[in-house]
């Protein structure tokens, strides 16, 4: 198989800069593209750029007629990050590009342009990058780059072979991801069934069915209530919580109550007094400390951290027990985890410690993940977005007896486990199709 030059097979072209009262014409005779077009092509799963949001009318596309680029021609980034330098795509018609778009425009040596888009799938553009701060491409070094070249007939099989192949991958993946949405939807019905009484059989139709009593949610509240009182007796420092509205909310389990998480234990933001917040002196301790990003990936339950806390670092904040319930009110609205270690964490975290302990900390937590969007409604319209604590302290929780808790909560734990272990089979089986992918591009280009 003969080896030549990417320059020898197509023309390597750039496109050109447009002023800004050409661009964001959602209707137009010449379609531009640029490199945001190309990563969304890819991430939706096709090669093919077919529409733009910004046109080009055709007085207009004269004056740009040069840079014209045909139907056919392949197109990528020639600046950006590895990623985002990696992603190809085709024009589907004669389209223009901006600058930071570089073409591939296939030659008469080559019998299709699907063997040069192949082709530069296996190519990475990062490797060629000469820049030290933004990864970038040159037409010269493209140009060099070494192509094999079988006969137009054999490259003609080549891409049949792929896109057979690749067919059958793509229907492949394609059953992965609505298995992965499946288990996503799923997921959500099982929270939200635990949290409206349909998880479990509920401990009144057990009492009724074992003809015994048992005691309801709202005694379970009155109790927890009157035990706090016990301890506080004589304290002025004891904050009456308040009850949640009842207005709008919809009936309840028998034996379920409506509660606010103050009802149920404290619920207060974390501390980070000391400024400048990026005080070198602050870190580098022994004292977990847990941001927002700790908690969004945590998965329920935080056992990792990205930073921790000096001794210093401890004076000026607040040492949570383990079993807390952190719940984010900025940035990412209402996320959820529970810390499995002492830690500290800042005034976008909020922490909810039970009275009770396990399980009600565990339940509150399945709760508001169900209610996490309804949170976010309550966020403010800044630029980043936040809740307060006074949002969650009105918070009505559903609240079922402690003995239903429990099963709840285990059931939960339950049924996630095996959750999270077909989303981790779903997801190797995804990468293992990428690999394939690649390691069947790799062979039908071998020079060997």
């Amino acid at each position: 198989m003969e080896q030549v030059t990417l320059g020898e097979v197509a023309d390597i072209a750039s496109g050109v800069g447009f002023p800004k009262d050409l661009q964001g014409n959602a209707v137009g005779e010449v379609p531009v593209f640029k490199v945001g077009d190309i990563s969304n092509a890819v991430k939706s799963g096709t090669r093919f750029l077919r529409s733009s949001p910004n046109h080009l009318c055709a007085e207009d596309a004269r004056k740009l007629a040069a840079t014209l680029m045909p139907a056919g021609a392949i197109v990528f980034a020639k600046i950006g990050e590895g990623l985002k330098l990696n992603r190809r795509a085709v024009l589907a018609q004669p389209s223009l590009v901006d600058n930071n778009v570089m073409a591939l425009i296939p030659k008469a040596k080559l019998a299709t342009s699907s063997y040069l888009y192949y082709f530069m799938q296996t190519v990475d553009l990062g490797t060629l990058s000469r820049a030290t701060a933004v990864p970038s491409v040159r037409k010269s070094d493209v140009a060099e780059l070494s192509i094999p070249l079988p006969s137009l007939c054999a490259q003609e099989g080549i891409v049949a072979e792929l896109e057979k192949q690749f067919s059958r991958l793509d229907e492949a993946v394609t059953n992965l991801k609505r298995v992965k949405a499946n288990l996503k939807r799923y997921k959500a019905s099982v929270l939200k069934d635990a949290v409206e009484g349909r998880l479990v059989p509920t401990e009144a139709e057990l009492a009724r069915r074992d003809g015994r009593g048992f005691e309801t949610g709202e005694q379970l509240v009155q109790r927890i209530l009157d035990t706090r009182r016990s301890a506080w007796r004589g304290s002025s420092k004891l904050k009456e919580p308040k009850r949640p509205m009842a207005v709008g909310l919809p009936p309840l389990p028998a034996g379920w109550t409506w509660a606010t998480m103050p009802q149920l234990g404290e619920l207060n933001r974390g501390k980070s007094k000391h400024r400048p917040r990026d005080d070198a002196a602050l870190y580098g301790g022994p004292y977990p400390f847990i941001q927002t990003g700790d908690v969004r990936r945590s998965n329920g339950a935080i056992t990792e951290y990205s930073q921790s806390y000096s001794e210093f670092g401890l004076t000026q904040s607040r040492l949570w027990r383990a079993g807390t319930l952190c719940i984010t009110i900025a940035a990412n609205i209402a996320e959820t985890g529970i810390l499995k270690v002492e830690a500290c964490f800042p005034d976008s975290v909020v922490g909810f410690v039970s009275d009770l302990g396990y399980p009600t900390t565990e339940y509150v937590e399945i709760f508001i993940r169900t209610a996490r969007e309804g949170l976010d409604r309550f966020a403010s319209a800044t630029a980043q977005k936040n809740i307060n604590l006074e949002v969650l302290e009105a918070v009505a929780v559903p609240y079922p007896p402690l003995a239903e808790q429990f099963r709840i909560v285990a059931e939960v734990d339950r049924r996630l486990s095996l959750l999270r272990a077909g989303e981790v089979q779903v997801d190797a089986n995804l990468k293992r199709a990428q690999a394939l992918r690649q390691s069947t591009l790799q062979k039908a280009f071998s020079s060997s």
